[in-house]
């Protein structure tokens, strides 16, 4: 394995999404404990996490309750575009700055609206590739996602390295494609999949970004020459 460029998922890896989920449940006058443990559920038995609303309000739907929000909520409707620079890990940009003077290349791509990327270079957030699964037509985990990737990284998938916080959606996948496949034990989904038999195709396994990049060090790493 070489490793010349570090992707990164986004929810959950950069973004902290207790805000914006917090503001759902109070919302629909649900207390916060009785959401996020509902969502904690959905999550452990491996279903959709917009499946929490129809586990709290059945019928309910979602993308019209985020039209009917409208400036109720910070930035507009969805969720991703109300990010504020406390929604940041506090870990994301120092990683990010560190990648960077170390010579990595750096990317973003989750499974966002691509308003979701205008928000986070607001927030100072800079990559040499910042993509959405709404601008490519396809989401995580699907093979065709992550070879969109390395198509436009143009480097070999084993010389990229993908950071997120789930097994199913991020390493999983990610190693298939042939990328180093990094896991940040954080979040929900993070802390509930860590203990999951196939936690361990991760390739890395850190609790925090600031352990990144001298993991990433302990692996070869390529020339400096172009891609």
């Amino acid at each position: 394995m070489t490793v010349r460029l570090v992707a990164f998922d986004i929810g959950e890896t950069l973004v902290d999404e207790t805000r914006v989920w917090g503001e759902w449940a109070d919302w629909l006058g649900i207390p916060r404990l009785t959401f996020f443990g509902a969502l904690g559920a959905v999550i452990a038995e491996r279903r959709h996490h917009l499946d929490v609303f129809q586990l709290l309000r059945p019928g309910f739907d979602v993308r019209a309750a985020a039209r009917a929000r409208g400036g109720a909520a910070r930035g507009g409707a969805d969720r991703w575009l109300g990010l504020e620079h406390d929604d940041l890990y506090p870990d994301a940009l120092r990683c990010l700055s560190e990648l960077r003077s170390r010579g990595y290349r750096l990317a973003l791509a989750g499974n966002q609206i691509q308003g979701a990327l205008d928000a986070l270079r607001g927030l100072g957030i800079e990559a040499d590739l910042m993509a959405s699964s709404e601008a490519w037509g396809v989401q995580k985990p699907a093979p065709e996602f992550f070879a969109r990737l390395i198509e436009a990284c143009g480097v070999p998938a084993a010389e990229i390295a993908y950071v997120g916080d789930r097994i199913d959606n991020d390493v999983l996948p990610a190693k298939q494609a042939g990328i180093v496949a990094v896991f940040l034990r954080r979040g929900p989904w993070g802390m509930i999949q860590a203990n999951w038999p196939k936690a361990t195709a991760a390739d890395l396994r850190i609790e925090n970004l600031d352990e990144l990049p001298d993991a990433l060090s302990r692996l070869p790493r390529a020339g400096d020459g172009a891609a």
